[in-house]
Order: structure tokens, then sequence, then C-alpha cells
């Protein structure tokens, strides 16, 4: 991002590319504001004078300035330890393991959960129906491992349509689309407008002979984009039923979006097998891409010398059969269960949810409540909003499967074989046979 990009404890590049009170000393209580009820000591955050809390880079800056409004209010001093995404997963991993952790509270991404969740805390009374209708649903179904919520959601992300508006605007560009297609230019909604216009808009602008303008690009290097695609196909179960245990990715549905994915690759940049998020937006940045499918947050991480940086318009994710669906990425705030200050760690959780709203002003801009979002709405600087709000709320957009093998079946299975399908003369088919029977001995 840039949320940074860094490496997971697998290796593989990834993503960090989304009404209650803090018990404080003389402030609300978790009762008063409908938190789960008395659960908790009014003065427990005062009797702690330090709480520490591990985050990844782009963490820090959301958290910091609830973490000083906390002290103001509570006297309680909160220290953010930044660390790189992989080390972030290595450091919680040891010390959860170990027991006795260094730290209070952790900001985990959501695909840990599963994997961390028997040494973590419930938080089961942080959520009450009030918390929950303020939240996506994703992101609640998310947080519930075993019967337990393990974590508050601090941001959500999306992945939603970015467009140029230079492109999308011009007269020339609009007559000559609505000749060649049947009808207006606009920003897509659904899988057959995203390929007409990618294939409209892959030119070359110089006359040099050489391509120098692509529609879209093409990520076989990260799989999240592909989720997506296979949500918007209408898979219920992306990759594997978490419930069951059945492998599902070589349904009709993945068939139907790895080939509808590579269908794309005519106008993509070429080195599609290596191309990740940090390399898609700097191609969008550069003014190589007329449009891209990407994390929310970009939108206010333009480069000041960007040839687009005035000509970004957003719009929800696009659609297949069944609707618009994006990856809920969401980061959450956990605490864990053998920490010397779990009540009080627990009530900086719920401070942080009930001032969600002071993250929306950090350079990520990213909130998990929609009212949060909403408290945004026409500001600008804010026009992702709506589009995040938009892709979060729609049916499809489905968390990842609850397992704890979920980042080996990333690592060792979905991103090699998207490398493979970005390749020429690929047979998706073969490639989903083969990517189910490893699934399978990785799960068993």
């Amino acid at each position: 991002m840039a949320i940074s990009l860094g490496r997971n404890a697998h290796g593989a590049k990834r993503r960090i590319m989304a009404g209650v009170s803090a018990a404080a000393a003389g402030a609300l209580t978790l009762g008063a504001c409908g938190a789960g009820g008395d659960t908790s000591d009014p003065a427990s955050s005062a009797e702690v004078d330090a709480l520490t809390v591990v985050v990844e880079g782009g963490g820090l800056a959301e958290l910091q300035p609830i973490a000083d409004l906390y002290l103001e209010e509570t006297g309680t001093e909160v220290t953010l330890v930044e660390l790189p995404y992989a080390g972030l997963y290595d450091r919680v991993s040891s010390e959860l393991s170990a027991g006795g952790p260094s730290f209070d509270v952790a900001a985990l991404d959501a695909i840990w959960l599963t994997a961390f969740a028997p040494a973590l805390a419930p938080l089961d009374d942080l959520y009450t129906d009030e918390v929950k209708g303020d939240l996506f649903d994703g992101l609640v179904d998310e947080a519930l491992v075993d019967g337990n919520y393990v974590g508050m959601p601090a941001w959500a992300n999306s992945e939603i349509l970015f467009y140029r508006t230079d492109l999308f605007e011009d007269t020339e560009n609009m007559s000559a689309f609505e000749d060649e297609y049947g009808y207006p230019l606009a920003p897509p909604a659904d899988w057959e407008q995203y390929r007409d216009i990618a294939e409209f808009f892959t030119q070359d602008t110089d006359g040099d002979g050489a391509i120098d303008l692509y529609g879209t690009d093409v990520k076989g290097a990260v799989e999240t984009e592909w989720l997506a695609t296979v949500s918007q196909a209408g898979e219920e179960h992306m990759v594997l039923d978490a419930s069951s245990g059945d492998v599902t990715i070589d349904s009709a549905a993945h068939q139907e979006a790895l080939d509808y994915y590579i269908s794309l690759l005519p106008y993509a940049p070429p080195g599609a097998a290596q191309l990740d998020w940090a390399g898609a937006q700097n191609l969008f940045y550069q003014g190589n891409l007329a449009m891209m499918r990407f994390w929310g947050h970009a939108y206010r991480q333009t480069p000041d010398d960007s040839p687009v940086k005035d000509a970004i318009g957003v719009a929800p994710m696009i659609g297949g059969e069944g609707g618009t669906a994006g990856v809920p990425g969401a980061w959450y705030l956990s605490v864990p269960e053998s920490g010397d200050n779990v009540e009080a760690a627990t009530d900086f959780v719920a401070f942080a949810y009930e001032h969600n709203e002071l993250s929306a002003d950090t350079s990520l801009g990213l909130v998990a409540r929609k009212s949060a979002f909403e408290s945004k709405a026409g500001e600008a600087g804010f026009e992702n909003y709506a589009a995040l709000v938009s892709t979060l709320e729609a049916p499809q957009t489905l968390p990842r499967p609850a397992t704890a093998e979920w980042q080996e079946i990333v690592d060792s299975v979905l991103i090699p074989m998207l490398q493979k399908a970005v390749e020429p003369g690929a047979d998706t088919s073969a490639l989903l046979s083969e990517a189910k029977t490893q699934i399978e001995a990785i799960s068993n």
C-alpha cells in the first residue's frame, strides 16, 4: 500500500494490502454504550500505565490518533511498535506459542485470525447487536472463530475500480466507443463491459507501432484479485468449504472466473506472471493503464508527480453472474489471552472501535465502521468511500476461508497456479484439478 507491501511468513508478497466507549478512567464505561454490559472496571485502564500494540506499517498511521486520544482521556500511554508484514507475523506467532507475549494488543491481518485464535482472548462481550449492525457482515463473520470473536475490526478495505477520467470523459473516446460497442462509455459494472473497455483503450497512442496504453492489468503474482473474480462468478465457497473441508477450486464458477481472468491478457502489459500490487499501482500512476482493480486506500496515495493525479475516478468493483464482489481486506485488533493486561487491552480495543472515525484522516484513510465511512459522505478526498461501501455491502463480497492452512494454500498453490495460468496456452482445467489435489494434501 503505498500500504506497504511486504513478504509474509511463507515468503509470498501480500497486501496489507477494512457505539462502544472504552472503560476509561473518568470517562465512559463499556456498559454505558452497549458494548456488552458491565464486563469492565471503569478504572482498569488507569491502573495500567502503558500498553504495547504491535502493528504493521500501515497500522501505525491508522492507530496513532486513537492512541493519542486514549492517553489524553485515560492517562494510559499506548506505544505502537511498527514491524514489517513478515516480522509482525513472526513475532506474534512466536510469542503466542511461547506464552507471556511482550505486547498487549496485536493488529492482525484477517487471514491470520484462524491460525492464532487458540491463543487470543474472546472479545464476545464487545460484539453487541449495535456493534455488529455498524460493521459489514463479512467483517463480523471473519472475526468469529470456533464460536468466539477473536478480533475487532480496525479498518476495512476491498478492491474497487479505478479509471482514468481524462480518457472516459474525452468526447472523441465517448463517440468512438459507442459507435464500436453500441452503448455509452462509462465506468464498467460487469465483466463484459470491463473487457470491452479494456480492449478499446489498448492503443498505440503515439503512433510508433508499439502499444503504450493498456486497458487493464492482469496480476499473476497475487491471488486476491482472482478470488474476487471467483465470488463475482457466483461461487459461495472460494477454494474450499471451511465448514465441510471440501475443496471447491475445480468448480464451474472457479473455472469461469479463471477463464475470464486470463481473457484480459491481450489488453494488459506483458509480464503478468510477475505482476503484483506494487507493480500494477506503478503502471496506473505512470499513465500506462486506463483502468485497474485495486485496494481502495490507493485513492489517497497517488504521487504528486503522477501524470494522472487529477484524473482518477473510482467506482464499485465489477461483477459477473453473481454480481459485484470484492474480498474484504480487514485488519483486526486482538488481545493475547496469556498477556499481562488482558482487561486493559480489551478496554483499548473497545476505545479504538468507538473512535474508529479518527483513522479516516490518516495517510491510508481506512476505517471499519459503516458510520465512520458515512461520516465522510460528500467530502472532497473521500470519493473512494462510496465505492468501498458499495463493494463491501455486496452480498457476494465474501471472506476468505477460515482455515489455519490458508496462508500455506495461498503461497504453495494459488499463486503458483495463477502464474502458470497467465502464460500462453495454459490449460486452466488441468491447473485447477492439480490445485485441488495439492490443497487436499495440505488440508488433510
